[in-house]
Order: C-alpha cells, then sequence, then structure tokens
C-alpha cells in the first residue's frame, strides 16, 4: 500500500474533506443494551410470545460486529421468552446473490455455542424453500427464505451506510435482499433506471421504496442496525422497527459521513487507503459514484486506489471490457440480460460519460483501458487539468472517498 504524494499547482484553490470523527462514548455492548431498551426489544416479544425466531445476518463481507451483537440480542431474547428453545431459533446468513460464506467465515460471525444450538441456515437464493408474500406494487415478487418467512417473530441485523443506489442501506434489507429470491432481487435492481441522480437520500427512491414495501409484506418484527465509521468502529447502534432505524441511521450517516457543501468543485482527488479494504473494482466504481455528486458534470475526478489482482466480479468485468466507448456500456445493459456486473458496469458507464475519471494505481494502461479509465501519473495528469481550466479551478481532497458522501447545505440547514 504505503503512501502517495499528489503535486496540485499553485493556481488551484484546494479544500480537504473530510468528516469530522466521532468517538463512541460507550463499548459496543453498552451500545447494543442501550438500543434495544429504547427499542423495546423485550417488550416486542412478551407481547408477541412467539414459538419461533428467525434473525437474518448479513453475508460475511459486510464489517457488522455480529460476534458481539447476537450474543448480547440472544440473551434478552431468552430472557424475555424462557420457555424457547435455542432450536426454535433459526440464524439466517443472508448472501442474496452472493456466494455463501465459508466455514471459516461462519466461525469468525458466530461462536461456537450459537452453531451448536441454534438452527443455521445458509441463503441460496436459487435453491432454497421459499414463502411467497405477494407483489409490490412496483411488481417485485416478494419471495423469502421460508426459514425466515414462516417464524413467528422476525428479526434483521444489519450495517445503515451511504449506498449508491439505495440511497442507504440498512432496515429491512438483510430479509428482502438477504434472504429473497432471484427474480425478486433483480426485479428490486433493475428499479436503477428510474432513481433520480443526486445526493443518498431515502426519499423518492424507487429502489428504496420497493424494498421498504417488500419488507412491511414480510413483517419485519424488528431490526438492529450499525453505524460505523471510517475506520470500522460502532459509533452508533439502533433497533426498533425497521423504517424508524433506518431514517434515524441515515440521519446518523450524515453526521459520519456526510460533508455539506454549497457548490460543486472543478475537480476532486478522491483515495481508498485502507489497508483493511484493499480495493477491488466495484469498491472503486462505488467510491466514483460517491465523489460525482461532488464535482460540476463534466469535471474532474481522480481516484488512487491500491486494488487488488483479484477485481471482484467475472461478470462486471467481461460486460465492461467488449464495448469501446463507456456510453455504450449502458446502452446495452438491459439486453445483457440482467446480472449483478451489468448493473455496475452501467453505473460505471454513465458516471464516465459524464465526467472525466482517472484512476492511478499498478495495472498497466492497456489493463485500464478496458475499464475505460486511463492509468495516469496523479501530478502529471494535475498539472494538466489545472492548467485547462479558465481562472482559479476549485480542488476538492477526499482522503476516504469509499467512506464520503456531499450534500448541499442548504438541504440540511435545520437538521
Amino acid at each position: 500500500m504505503g503512501m502517495k504524494s499528489v503535486n496540485i499547482p499553485a493556481k488551484a484553490k484546494v479544500t480537504v474533506l473530510q468528516a469530522e470523527v466521532i468517538p463512541a462514548q460507550e463499548s459496543l455492548s453498552e451500545m447494543l443494551n442501550r438500543a434495544l431498551r429504547a427499542g423495546g426489544f423485550v417488550r416486542r416479544l412478551k407481547q408477541k410470545n412467539p414459538s419461533s425466531i428467525a434473525i437474518a445476518l448479513p453475508d460475511g463481507s459486510r464489517p457488522v460486529p455480529v460476534n458481539v451483537l447476537l450474543p448480547g440480542i440472544l440473551q434478552q431474547l431468552f430472557h424475555a421468552v424462557p420457555r424457547l428453545e435455542p432450536a426454535s431459533v433459526t440464524i439466517i446468513l443472508g448472501n442474496g446473490l452472493h456466494p455463501p460464506p465459508d466455514h471459516e467465515t461462519i466461525g469468525r460471525m458466530l461462536a461456537s455455542n450459537i452453531v451448536r444450538t441454534c438452527n443455521i441456515v445458509t441463503h441460496v437464493a436459487g435453491g432454497a424453500r421459499m414463502k411467497d408474500f405477494g407483489t409490490t406494487r412496483r411488481g417485485t415478487p416478494v419471495r423469502i427464505n421460508a426459514a425466515f418467512g414462516d417464524a413467528d417473530f422476525k428479526m434483521v441485523i444489519g450495517l445503515i451506510e451511504p449506498h449508491q443506489f439505495f440511497g442507504f442501506t440498512g432496515g429491512a434489507k438483510e430479509a428482502v435482499l438477504g434472504c429473497g429470491s432471484v427474480e425478486g432481487i433483480l426485479h428490486n435492481h433493475c428499479l436503477i433506471c428510474d432513481v433520480p441522480v443526486g445526493f443518498p437520500a431515502l426519499e423518492a427512491n424507487p429502489m428504496r421504496e420497493d424494498l421498504d414495501e417488500a419488507g412491511q409484506m414480510i413483517g419485519i418484527d424488528f431490526a438492529v442496525d450499525v453505524v460505523l465509521d471510517s475506520d470500522g468502529r460502532t459509533v452508533r447502534v439502533l433497533a426498533g422497527k425497521p423504517e424508524a432505524v433506518l431514517e434515524e441511521g441515515a440521519a446518523t450517516c450524515q453526521a459520519v459521513y456526510g460533508i455539506g457543501i454549497d457548490r460543486p468543485f472543478d475537480i476532486i482527488v478522491g483515495s481508498i487507503a485502507d489497508t483493511a479494504h484493499v480495493a477491488k473494482i466495484p469498491r472503486a466504481m462505488k467510491s466514483l459514484s460517491l465523489l460525482c455528486h461532488g464535482v460540476k458534470p463534466g469535471g474532474k475526478i481522480l481516484l488512487l486506489a491500491a486494488l487488488q489482482k483479484e477485481l471482484g466480479e467475472a461478470v462486471y468485468f467481461d460486460f465492461v471490457c467488449p464495448f469501446v466507448e463507456p456510453n455504450a456500456v449502458g446502452g446495452d445493459f438491459l439486453q445483457f440480460g440482467y446480472a449483478m456486473g451489468a448493473l455496475k458496469a452501467d453505473l460505471f458507464g454513465g458516471m464516465s460519460v459524464d465526467y472525466n475519471a482517472d484512476a492511478f494505481q499498478g495495472f498497466d494502461g492497456g489493463f485500464m483501458n478496458h475499464w475505460h479509465l486511463r492509468a495516469a501519473d496523479p501530478s502529471a495528469i494535475m498539472e494538466e487539468w489545472v492548467e485547462d481550466c479558465e481562472g482559479v479551478p476549485e480542488v476538492a481532497v477526499v482522503p476516504r472517498a469509499d467512506a464520503t458522501y456531499f450534500y448541499p447545505k442548504q438541504r440540511y440547514v435545520n437538521c
């Protein structure tokens, strides 16, 4: 990894944009207990007095501290419903369309006593027994893993963070997508075509609204979500009904990840520098999509990322490579026969048309051309861009591009 110096010519006006660090005032266990009390967890359990409980977890790729959260939740659960046997509690690893976690990942997430006593289910979207809950108003079939759908009390544990499609993750997502059917997940994701371009938001977002409607149809009783800082530390735990948790978590994300801006910049220099999250191409694409909201149309984005040789989803690479121009990627998207990699390729194609994006990392230029990116020396490209600007160009430097999002100050003036 290491450091890379970038020289920005003196002609430019440079602003460093980084969200403030919010120190945690309590331990994770204390935050969890406080959140469960505030959300009325024990009261809700006693009112429903369930004979079976299902808890949907994110897959192992999400940095959710399940190994701390789940034991604390189970302790209160069995105290609230003492007649409940551990075998009546089903833990579902919600993988969505991603490959299921291996035994090592499951071992990191779940304590050995949980694995021995509770019912553990790894969701396989294409092969699991499903329960049908109908169809959303936007036509998404709501079919969920029956191990979750049949339970008397349904819970989700997840992460709330800015997302380029849904506005924010969390809420009902771990059940609707993590435990959903192939056709349901793909239909929801095809709504990307109707997602308005703009800052991360929950309102007027058809993908998010469709997901939340599906969650209400399933009847999710309780959600526990965390908000992490850019270094992966938990700064808040939220618990309660999924919709309320999501709304409050999105507001917390503004303080953790959000940076208010008065106007977009001419040039943005961003980096993905966390050694714990060595970037793959899809993660770099997420960073670019977040940076786009802070730069003028037709502006410049320079992303510095130490990329793994393992690039991520093969279908993404296979989808992008045949196209000579990035606008052709979006034009062919719906004809491709929907796939997750194609979704991200379409997003990237649109960004490459609207913005001049370059990236610095260790791959050769020919390889980068396949991604419609130019492998550039950071200082040389900055000198070129700054000199090409009329007047004094405004340049933003974003040290944590994958953990930052912009919002217009006037929209949140009363928050």
